[in-house]
């Protein structure tokens, strides 16, 4: 129904107000107002509320369906994507997922091999509505001098479709090679990177995470942080983060994603780390489907206790910005997923109660992850703005999230884009 070129009107279109902050309507209790939309040369030229009693000929009636900007994917791991057939998970566990991934790695991943794997990734992300995505790629040596190029040059192909970012991903004791991290920090800032490492709880954090803040300060870096990812209440990187953040005066934006520990640590301890997240002004990501895959998964296989994900109600009442993201798709850290941010929100949604009431939570797939990744004018919809957005079938909260919506209508630059798919079977030949 949305024409591939050209202008038009679409009308009775049900938006969101967390996602249309300029639209002056009637909002229903959960957040929608039935709305017009004009769309000239690939550009939102008017935003409106809809009149029932107004005609429009030659308009597009959407009769009520739910109209999503595009979504933003802030924490994803397309370098490893996809390896699931040729190197599972054992065991579905942590450490047998960090095993996996590291033996594939060594002897798998050539710039030929993690091009293809990337490139269907972003086949994927895009042809479920993504418009912007940042990725970890795995930085130990030698494979930094391999998956930089390859994003750079994929980068590249995909602009003006995905815009991509990436952050380094090493662990935190690889700091202490002082020479080379800053040959790292210096090759990333080359990229227009983000300096991102994986923080444990190791005796000296404080000195490593000094050297990190250092490099970024120095490169003019973002900070992007794997934290806490594990059940044990001891673990509480995530305020040794903020802790470092204030005592160096960062000024850039930093994203601590997982955090997981945080729901295990007794209240006093809680309040604390959260006051010092919102003082150093972090934002932090949850990815409820990775989580809840990996965490509390038993030997003796008894039945999880918890939800593996972290406080984001607690964070968000203290103005701590919040999003959720995708994380790891078929390779040994989570065994499904397609980078599907829809099924990245139902899942939220499910396991994180964004509902009853839904407020402004759909920001968390498109105008905080946007906000955090230095992104104007992606996460909403506006006058002037791109005239980049999904349609769905769904007219209602309970409509949208209870079916895949398969057949939604992805809209960039004013033209539906042709929706394929890549097939599984062009990775065969790697799996082997």
């Amino acid at each position: 129904m949305i024409p591939t070129s050209g202008s038009y009107r679409l009308v009775n279109v049900r938006l969101h107000r967390s996602l249309t902050p300029d639209l002056a309507a009637a909002f229903d209790p959960d957040g929608f107002a039935l709305a017009n939309i004009i769309i000239t040369n690939g550009k939102i030229a008017d935003l409106a509320a809809h009149d029932r009693a107004e005609a429009h000929p030659g308009a597009i009636d959407l009769a009520g369906r739910i109209v999503m900007p595009c979504f933003v994917d802030c924490h994803t791991h397309i370098d490893k994507g996809h390896i699931w057939p040729r190197k599972p998970n054992p065991d579905g566990t942590f450490m047998g997922a960090l095993n996996a991934t590291g033996a594939d790695r060594t002897t798998r991943w050539s710039a030929e091999d993690v091009a293809r794997r990337m490139d269907f990734s972003l086949r994927s992300a895009y042809a479920h509505g993504t418009k912007a995505m940042r990725t970890h790629l795995d930085s130990v040596p030698p494979q930094e001098e391999i998956s930089w190029p390859v994003f750079e040059t994929m980068r590249e192909k995909w602009r003006g479709r995905i815009e991509l970012q990436a952050a380094c991903l090493l662990g935190i004791e690889g700091v202490r090679d002082k020479a080379w991290f800053e040959r790292l920090a210096k090759r990333v800032a080359a990229a227009k990177g983000v300096l991102g490492v994986v923080t444990y709880m190791v005796p000296d954090l404080e000195e490593l995470l000094d050297k990190v803040f250092a490099q970024a300060i120095e490169h003019g870096l973002d900070l992007d942080f794997h934290a806490d990812e594990t059940d044990d209440a001891a673990a509480i990187s995530l305020k040794k983060i903020a802790e470092a953040s204030l005592w160096n005066g960062f000024e850039g934006n930093i994203l601590v994603g997982h955090c997981c520990s945080l729901a295990r640590q007794p209240d006093l301890e809680v309040l604390d780390t959260l006051d010092k997240v919102a003082k150093a002004r972090l934002a932090v990501v949850s990815l409820p489907m990775c989580n809840l895959y990996l965490q509390d998964r038993r030997s003796d296989h008894t039945t999880p206790r918890w939800r593996g994900v972290t406080l984001l109600h607690e964070m968000k009442a203290r103005g701590i910005k919040v999003a959720v993201a995708s994380d790891n798709t078929r390779d040994p850290f989570y065994a499904y997923g397609d980078l599907d941010m829809l099924e990245v929100y139902r899942m939220a949604t499910r396991i994180l109660h964004f509902d009853h009431p839904v407020g402004d939570w759909p920001k968390a797939v498109a105008a905080t992850p946007a906000e955090v990744m230095r992104l104007d004018g992606a996460g909403t919809l506006a006058a002037d703005g791109s005239a980049d957005f999904v349609v769905f079938k769904g007219r209602s909260w309970t409509e949208l999230l209870s079916r895949p919506e398969s057949d939604r209508i992805v809209v960039r630059d004013g033209r539906a884009i042709e929706r394929q798919l890549p097939d599984y079977a062009e990775l065969d030949e790697l799996m082997v």
